[in-house]
């Protein structure tokens, strides 16, 4: 078994932030087609420089030889996948070139890596494709001289639509290391690529552009030959669609998908199911009480992940059902599998252990193979149990319950901390609940107990629950959570007189909304929180899928909007809790601007508060000595009034 590299002693008995951010997380298994080789990407969970440096490591499936690295090169190394004789194992590195990733081939029999492209704009993506010559590339356009002029002479104004970046499709010759554009696709954004399982056309998922607010309502799906060049446009796909997958059936190829649940934008997932020669199009989980979140190929029926309230399944979409075949605690999460579909690799772990990689049958069980985080062997965590309960109107919903370290619940009340998890599209699932964002054993060891609430909007209790608060955001969720929150005061866990709630993005926005509404908390923490949804819809990256969480945008007529109700800054002056306010300079989800909202705000209020900008982060906080300000900070700040 594989031990992290990047570990750094840290000679303490108790959970620190050092621990938290100094550890290396495995990623993205691919796993050989004869299943007998297994390679991952090591990544550290912070960056110290300008470049994250992450490893390949190559795994005996059966524990036959020692675990390896695949390179010795410090780079960052991503997105291996195999050829389909598993003798050749392509990946991304920009060894030769900090920033820029090459595809590269390590060839097993003789143990060298060749640098296989030299494409001045860098590799994004990669396939190998059924004939051994050709490897699909996704790549921006080569900048070209007049780019060059035009950056040097600062003659670089930006005209929106015109000469905007663009991801196209390309071949690489092995033989030859030629590379061509076919010109199939327009002017339009390649997202996505998979080959059919005999060796016949690939599929290709594109947008109208690479704006995120635009390009996943305006997908299409293509059909490209590489022996001819030709292509063939399907049409469009439903919105946000990803992870396609090919598979035979009784009347001809199918082609699948998943997608949003047509037709609106704040929606549950669903599998899609394209029949190529009927071009009949089916929602196969309608009505499933699960979310499918991994659609994977096989050369016969392909296998879904599911997201089943706190925990996953794991499925076979067959020709007339979705049989479950295996059921999983906590998550799964980047599934991979063999041809036949008779062995798997996942990234799954336990209540009290991080994410490793894990090989087995389909059907379970499944071993782990790998153990990148033994610093924290040892390390006392507070007890996690599921929590289930009913919400006002009856719905039932679930969540965690984290206690102090080294507490039961018998010797409560202790300080409650609430973290509201972000999305609202995703989920507590019942794993490790430890990150450098605000997380419940982060501040367990601190001697708090902490609820991770799934209210409705979510993932996991399927499509009408995460759809049910389209337009309607901070109503029914924010009861859903109330509820939890009593049940822990009634209980006698929760002291209601030291109550906390954090959150971090949708998280971050239900802190702010709480305080608007209630007093009850004695301090909160909004982490890249949104303030003012239409200012989200109209900045934002996403700004159609927030407008359809705020109800309405800026440009829906004279005001009031739906989406002032539903904003917290329509509330800032009942907020008398004591905020922390965190958030990246450089984010482009939720802008720098709503947290400059909130603080002029509670500055005009006169409402205590904090205000932290981290400079060069976006959404989420990449740097360590950041990562390790909001560990400490958080602590600090609800030891400040939840301690007295």
């Amino acid at each position: 078994m594989m031990f992290c590299r990047c570990w750094q002693t840290h000679r303490m008995t108790g959970l620190t932030a050092e621990l938290v951010v100094d550890g290396c997380a495995p990623q993205a298994p691919a796993l050989a087609p004869n299943g007998r080789l297994l390679c991952y990407v090591l990544a550290p969970l912070s960056r110290t420089g300008d470049h994250l440096d992450s490893e390949l490591w190559l795994v005996d499936t059966d524990a036959a030889v020692e675990s390896r690295r695949a390179t010795a090169d410090t780079a960052t190394e991503s997105q291996p996948r195999w050829s389909a004789d598993s003798g050749t194992l392509f990946f991304l590195s920009d060894r030769a070139g900090r920033g820029t990733p090459q595809l590269h081939g390590l060839t097993l029999a003789g143990g060298t890596v060749t640098t296989l492209s030299s494409w001045r704009g860098g590799v994004l993506d990669h396939l190998p494709l059924s004939d051994p010559n050709l490897v699909a590339l996704l790549a921006e356009d080569e900048p070209t001289e007049q780019d060059a002029r035009r950056a040097r002479d600062r003659d670089d104004a930006i005209v929106v639509g015109e000469r905007e970046p663009r991801v196209r499709l390309r071949l690489l010759d092995l033989g030859t290391g030629r590379v061509t554009t076919p010109s199939v696709f327009g002017d339009r954004h390649v997202v996505e690529l998979r080959q059919r399982p005999d060796g016949g056309p690939i599929a290709v998922l594109t947008w109208a552009s690479a704006d995120n607010d635009h390009g996943p309502r305006a997908g299409q799906l293509h059909l490209f030959d590489p022996t001819t060049g030709t292509a063939e446009n399907l049409g469009p796909v439903e919105v946000d669609a990803r992870s396609l997958a090919w598979w035979p059936g009784a009347d001809g190829w199918h082609l699948g998908y998943i997608a949003l649940t047509p037709p609106v934008l704040q929606a549950g997932t669903a599998v899609l199911d394209l029949a190529m020669d009927s071009r009949v199009l089916r929602n196969r989980t309608a009505g499933l009480s699960m979310c499918p979140t991994e659609l994977r190929q096989t050369d016969a029926a392909p296998l879904v992940v599911l997201a089943d309230g706190l925990n996953t399944s794991l499925a076979r979409l067959d020709p007339t059902d979705l049989t479950i075949l295996s059921h999983h605690p906590g998550r799964i999460d980047n599934l991979t599998t063999t041809p036949t579909g008779d062995r798997i690799t996942v990234l799954t772990g336990t209540r009290y252990q991080t994410p490793n990689v894990h090989i087995g049958a389909p059907t379970g069980p499944l071993r782990r193979i790998t153990n990148t985080r033994p610093e924290l062997g040892g390390i006392p965590l507070g007890t996690q149990q599921p929590l289930a309960y009913c919400a006002v109107d009856g719905l039932d919903l679930d969540g965690l319950l984290v206690l102090p370290v080294g507490k039961t619940a018998s010797e409560g009340p202790f300080p409650l901390v609430t973290i509201v998890h972000g999305g609202p599209y995703d989920r507590y699932a019942d794993r490790c609940q430890l990150f450098w964002f605000p997380s419940a054993q982060w501040l367990a060891a601190a001697g708090y107990a902490v609820l991770l609430p799934n209210p409705r909007g979510g993932q996991g209790h399927g499509h009408q629950f995460a759809a049910s608060v389209a337009g309607r955001v901070g109503q029914q969720e924010w009861t859903d959570i109330l509820t939890g929150i009593d049940l822990l005061v009634a209980e006698g866990i929760a002291d209601p007189d030291r109550l906390g709630i954090a959150g971090w993005s949708h998280g971050g926005f239900m802190s702010a909304w709480a305080v608007g509404q209630t007093d009850r908390f004695r301090a909160a923490l909004v982490g890249a929180g949104i303030i003012d949804w239409g200012m989200l819809a109209a900045t934002g990256e996403n700004g159609q899928f927030e407008a359809a969480l705020g109800g309405s945008t800026g440009w829906s007529g004279i005001g009031p909007h739906p989406h002032d109700a539903v904003s917290p800054i329509s509330f800032a002056s009942n907020i008398r809790t004591p905020v922390l306010i965190l958030h990246g300079a450089e984010d482009t989800n939720v802008p720098l601007g709503q947290a400059v909202y909130l603080h002029r705000a509670l500055r005009h209020f006169d409402v205590e508060h904090e205000f932290v900008i981290y400079p060069r982060e976006g959404h989420s906080i990449r740097e360590r000595n950041h990562q390790l300000d909001v560990l400490r900070r958080t602590r600090a700040w609800f030891d400040r009034w939840l301690r007295t």
